[in-house]
């Protein structure tokens, strides 16, 4: 990097919009949405996708719910060409969808283009040329008054040559880009601009779709918002334009140039499944839809299953969604922070299905787009016992008492310290098996019956304590105090019971009782048991034997 003062780049000009109104406005509906995954997108993979491949990526896009589809550059190479047709032949096209093609200002790849197209039932015609001053200078050698002239002349080609598809029933609309439109003065592109569509003569009913593509993203949003304001307040026949957008991503803020733009008059809105485009990417559809769907705003296309669609859009590409991306990404709504974990869980609890949507550091519901609950919540060593109590019981139906959480949190946080990972649900139910309903030693339960008479619970059992069996009995209020009772005549850690609660594990017959026991030794050493039965009695004593196993484990005799 150059050191200070930089003089290598320059800033943006700034837009002199002094009666800008898009800070003021709020989002209420959706655009028009176009996808270019087909064209665009493609053309920036590394290994193009097949044409069997664009087929069933394109049905995709039709499934999703897109209306304007642009196929590719069918005058580019005969692969595009050849799909373009199959696509119309095959009547892979709903009615109610208008593919689009692009195409460069020259005759010849004109007529090739609308060739492709013969038979469609809706066609959008995309026409381009550059026009920024480095075009003009580097590529072009040409003047404003050349690159005029090339727009227009282009446009009278595509009105001329695509009669025959409109008088073979083909409805056909004209959309023009002048590319690279950021970073061309706004006069000139509003002057260009004009000129197409003195030639075109669009109708309210049959609206110009002007394209004001931010081909490079030099500036910050809101310069792109005004640049967007500027042209849409300028334009003599707005009522029979439809300003769209084409932001890529070279600053990292294509999705905020498309929401500000759309801010400032935009109606419509061009880009690729999860961003993939040349360089840094196109814009991503799918994080602008869903960002106007968690604002209440239906955006009109269908992400409701967006692991199926990030499946197709893996394969197809051969590339991978980031674990990151918004909404579709693996470890979205996941939460490795134990204050993160303890916040959604209770703010998850607490939310009601009648009422607007309020679950912390949890933007939008994973069950509206066909993700998991289970992913929420992974645990590693800075997790929180929130998290570890979430994982327990939305994975295996444990709900462990609030008081234990701590407990059964420090214990997991250890383990996944020592294993210097992230611990899977498959292996917080091992150690909690582990630590509470599997340990035999030193006590284990052998025998255990109760009897009652006049409202006074006896035991008697055996219980196996560091290899020798004793016969306990005792009597009680009840099962656990008659069993803890009885286990004061052996050489047993004094302890006294502190709380107890239990729920079924499972349902119907096969349903299995859960007891939690909190016992207190006269040590001042308070910790939980847990035992789990068919019979809830035996599932409570064998959560006091638990308990007493852990005493001796964990502490000093």
């Amino acid at each position: 990097m150059q050191s200070a003062p930089v003089t290598k780049y320059r800033p943006f000009p700034p837009v002199v919009l002094p009666n800008r109104q898009w800070p003021n406005r709020t989002l209420s509906r959706a655009p028009i949405w176009c996808s270019v995954d087909l064209r665009d997108g493609n053309q920036a993979l590394a290994q193009p996708m097949s044409v069997e491949e664009k087929l069933e990526y394109f049905d995709l896009l039709v499934k999703i719910g897109f209306k304007e589809i642009e196929v590719g550059f069918p005058s580019a190479s005969q692969i595009e060409f050849d799909f373009c047709r199959r696509l119309i032949e095959e009547n892979h096209i709903p009615d109610d969808v208008a593919i689009q093609i692009l195409c460069q200002c020259r005759e010849e790849l004109i007529t090739r283009s609308v060739e492709a197209l013969r038979g469609a039932r809706h066609a959008i015609f995309h026409l381009y040329n550059s026009t920024s001053p480095s075009q003009r200078k580097h590529v072009f050698n040409a003047s404003r008054a050349d690159i005029v002239a090339i727009a227009v002349q282009g446009t009278k080609w595509v009105k001329q040559h695509t009669q025959p598809l409109i008088a073979a029933g083909t409805n056909v609309r004209f959309e023009y880009s002048p590319e690279s439109f950021t970073s061309t003065e706004l006069e000139f592109a509003l002057e260009i601009c004009e000129a197409v569509t003195d030639v075109w003569q669009p109708t309210p009913a049959n609206k110009i779709i002007l394209n004001l593509p931010a081909t490079v993203e030099y500036a910050t949003p809101n310069v792109h918002a005004d640049q967007i304001e500027w042209m849409s307040t300028h334009l003599t026949r707005r009522d029979c334009t439809l300003i769209s957008l084409h932001t890529h991503n070279d600053r990292g803020t294509g999705v905020a140039a498309t929401e500000l733009a759309l801010l400032a008059g935009a109606d419509r809105v061009e880009g690729t499944l999860f961003g993939n485009g040349e360089r840094t990417g196109n814009l991503d559809v799918v994080t602008v839809a869903l960002n106007l769907y968690t604002h209440g705003i239906h955006p009109g296309l269908d992400f409701s299953n967006i692991n199926e669609i990030r499946e197709v859009y893996e394969r197809c590409t051969r590339l991978e969604v980031p674990p990151r991306q918004p909404y579709a990404g693996e470890l979205v709504f996941t939460a490795f922070s134990g204050s993160h974990q303890d916040a959604i869980k209770k703010s998850w609890a607490a939310q009601q299905p009648d009422q607007p949507w309020d679950v912390l550091y949890i933007p939008v519901d994973p069950a509206d787009i066909g993700r998991s609950y289970k992913a929420i919540i992974r645990i590693n060593s800075q997790s929180g016992k929130g998290g570890v109590a979430y994982v327990l019981e939305h994975e295996f139906g444990y709900v462990l008492p609030k008081l234990m959480h701590k407990e059964i949190g420090k214990i997991i946080n250890d383990v996944a310290d020592a294993k210097g990972t992230e611990l899977t649900p498959a292996e917080i139910h091992d150690v909690f098996r582990q630590e509470y309903l599997e340990r035999a030693e030193p006590i284990s339960l052998q025998q255990f019956k109760t009897s009652e008479r006049n409202s006074v619970v006896k035991c008697d059992g055996v219980v196996v304590i560091s290899g020798s069996a004793h016969k306990v009995t005792g009597t009680g209020n009840g099962p656990i105090d008659a069993f803890t009772r009885a286990l004061a005549g052996t050489n047993l850690p004094k302890f006294e019971v502190l709380s107890y609660s239990e729920h079924s594990l499972g349902k119907g017959s096969e349903a299995r009782a859960v007891s939690y026991i909190q016992v207190r030794t006269e040590r001042n050493h308070t910790v939980f048991g847990a035992g789990t039965d068919t019979n809830i009695e035996l599932a409570s004593i064998k959560a006091i034997v638990s308990a007493l196993n852990r005493v001796l484990c964990h502490t000093q005799p």
